[in-house]
């Protein structure tokens, strides 16, 4: 049986001004809905220490193969999640980063569907 399909929602505290456009419980509930991925969270801010433990907790056992993270920059992903993939041997490779940053709802469910469409 091949691993799941996990879906993480950062949204920087969301009180940055870059996600005011956007229903970030909207979006979570439409992602849930088409069911992309196996799984959906939010979490408040990824690049802190509470986040880092929070991605390491959650990778830790295994069953997430690929995990899409809808944020921020995808290059500025890659270099802040790169040492927590490396500490519980996630293969970073199977981070699929997503900028979602001033969108609306509408504009950011569609560019999370087409993510998930063109890497499944």
């Amino acid at each position: 049986m091949s691993g799941k399909k996990g879906f993480v929602l950062c949204v920087c505290q969301g009180t940055c001004p870059s996600f005011t456009k956007m229903d970030i419980f909207g979006v979570l509930a439409d992602v849930r809905r088409e069911k992309c991925f196996d799984y959906v969270c939010l979490h408040p801010q990824l690049c802190v220490g509470d986040g880092e433990e929070f991605l390491k907790v959650f990778l830790s056992g295994g069953a997430t193969e690929k995990l899409y993270i809808a944020a921020c920059d995808p290059q500025m992903q890659c270099k802040m999640y790169r040492d927590t993939f490396e500490a519980v041997g996630f293969d970073k490779s199977k981070h699929i980063a997503l900028d979602i940053r001033n969108k609306t709802t509408e504009e950011a469910v569609a560019a999370i569907r087409e993510m998930a469409a063109n890497n499944p």
